[in-house]
Parts: structure tokens; C-alpha cells; sequence
């Protein structure tokens, strides 16, 4: 169990899941440069933690998942600095793409800027019905820095990500749907039990194959298909080395509830 003490985070474990809430709900759980650490730091903790199959990540109070990054850290940082933090933010998503475990996104209310980014490093979103979604940067005389204009067009499109980063403005969590953005909308009550129920569906099968599976869709994605189906065909014999295939099999056939170990 993650036995670190965090200032701008909390962690709370939910059965086999790893809530990880941002907490400065002053400023709407602005990502300051302490926040980035800290969730990198939970993310490969809980990467690595045999107790925990998956995390969801959350903002504290009702009003925001996360309002982008802190523009008092940002109104002062230098070409060098804005250059230092953007390597930060996107260390960030790569330790959530990477972990090994599916990572959800229960976005509470404003996901913009960072925050926007951050929901799309997981591995999927479920919005409350209060949830807004933006890349504001352009207002600010920035562009997105931690993996917005790369991930934005991956998940809805290329035209549909630029009218977002070029015009700034938020929309809500029912567009966010109808474009693919997110996977659900939920009350705003139900949020987190949804999240929950969600990934207990996906704790519930064979870790290594969890992970294989998040590792061939992430190498596979920029990949030509015949590469990409070259990752697949590697990992899918790599998992088939695995004991939790040969639980997996004989469950199936011997017509019982697999018991699986991670191995």
C-alpha cells in the first residue's frame, strides 16, 4: 500500500481501486508544478502496488476535475521554465499511459487546459453532467503543453480538435459525448460509483492481459497497421506464456469463475 504522504493530493483506496483526488479546491485544483510530481508520483506508485488493480482520478468540491494549469506559475516562467513544465506534463500522462493498469477519469466538473489533458491520458472518461471540457491556452497566448494538441485529434478528429484549441472555449459534457471525448455522462451524484463500477468490470479480468492490452493499443496507435498488428501479434504470444491464460482457459471450459494472479 502507498505509504507517501501527499500536500495537493489524496489517495484513497475503494475496494481494489485507488482513488486519487486532486485536492486545492481554492483554486479549482489548478495544476501547479507540486500537483504534476504528485500524481506521477501516485500513478507509478500505483503502477507498481500489487494491491491496487487501477486507479480513478478525480478533483475535490463540485466545481472542477481540474481548471488547467496555475497562471500564477505561469505568467512568470521563462521560455526555459514554459519548456521544463511541458516535459513535466507530459512525464505526467505518460506514467498514467504507461502504468500497467486502466486509469479512469471521473471528471467532476471544469477539465480545462491541463485538466482537459490529463482526462485524455487516461484510459477512458466518464464526465458528470456538470463537466466542461477546453483548451483555453490560446486566450492566455500559450498552447496546450501537456499533450493537448497531439491527443485532442487522436480521440475526436482533427477539425473538431482545432475548432477546440483555436477558439478556446469549453463545451459541455453531452458534446463532449456526441464527439467521442468522453465515454459517458452520469449525474453528477452517480459519478464516482459509476467510475467504480466501470473499472471493477476491468479489474475483474487477467492483469497482465490488462496491461499487454493498454500496451498494444498505446504502441499500436501511431503506428502503420502492419506494424501495429506486429506489436499485437508479439504481445498476444507474450500473454500467452502466462499463467492467468492457462487459469483464464481452463475457467472457460471447465465452466467456473477464473481465479487470476498476475502472472
Amino acid at each position: 500500500m502507498l505509504a507517501t504522504v501527499f500536500e495537493t493530493i489524496t489517495i484513497d483506496p475503494r475496494g481494489r481501486a485507488a482513488v486519487i483526488t486532486i485536492n486545492r479546491p481554492a483554486v479549482l485544483n489548478a495544476l501547479n508544478r507540486q500537483t504534476l510530481v504528485e500524481l506521477s508520483q501516485a500513478v507509478r506508485g500505483i503502477g507498481l502496488d500489487a494491491t491496487f488493480g487501477g486507479a480513478i482520478i478525480t478533483g475535490s468540491g463540485p466545481k472542477a476535475f481540474a481548471a488547467g494549469a496555475d497562471i500564477k506559475e505561469l505568467a512568470v516562467m521563462t521560455p526555459i521554465e514554459a519548456e521544463a513544465l511541458s516535459q513535466q506534463g507530459h512525464a505526467l500522462m505518460d506514467a498514467i499511459e504507461t502504468c500497467g493498469k486502466p486509469v479512469i477519469a471521473a471528471v467532476n466538473g471544469y477539465a480545462l487546459g491541463g485538466g482537459c489533458e490529463l482526462a485524455m491520458a487516461c484510459t477512458i472518461r466518464i464526465a458528470a453532467e456538470t463537466a466542461k471540457f477546453g483548451q483555453p491556452e490560446v486566450s492566455l497566448g500559450l498552447i496546450p503543453g501537456y499533450g493537448g494538441t497531439q491527443r485532442l485529434p487522436r480521440l475526436v478528429g482533427k477539425g473538431r480538435a482545432l475548432q477546440m484549441i483555436l477558439s478556446g472555449k469549453a463545451i459541455d459534457a453531452h458534446e463532449a459525448l456526441r464527439i467521442g471525448l468522453v465515454n459517458e455522462v452520469v449525474p453528477a451524484a452517480e459519478l464516482l460509483d459509476r467510475a467504480a463500477a466501470v473499472l471493477e468490470l476491468m479489474m475483474a479480468n487477467a492483469p497482465v492481459a490488462l496491461r499487454l492490452a493498454i500496451d498494444a493499443v498505446n504502441r499500436g496507435e501511431d503506428a502503420g497497421l502492419a506494424a501495429a498488428c506486429g506489436v499485437e501479434a508479439d504481445l498476444f504470444a507474450l500473454s500467452a506464456t502466462t499463467a492467468d491464460r492457462t487459469e483464464g482457459t481452463a475457467a472457460f471450459l471447465n465452466k467456473r469463475k477464473p481465479v487470476f494472479h498476475g502472472a
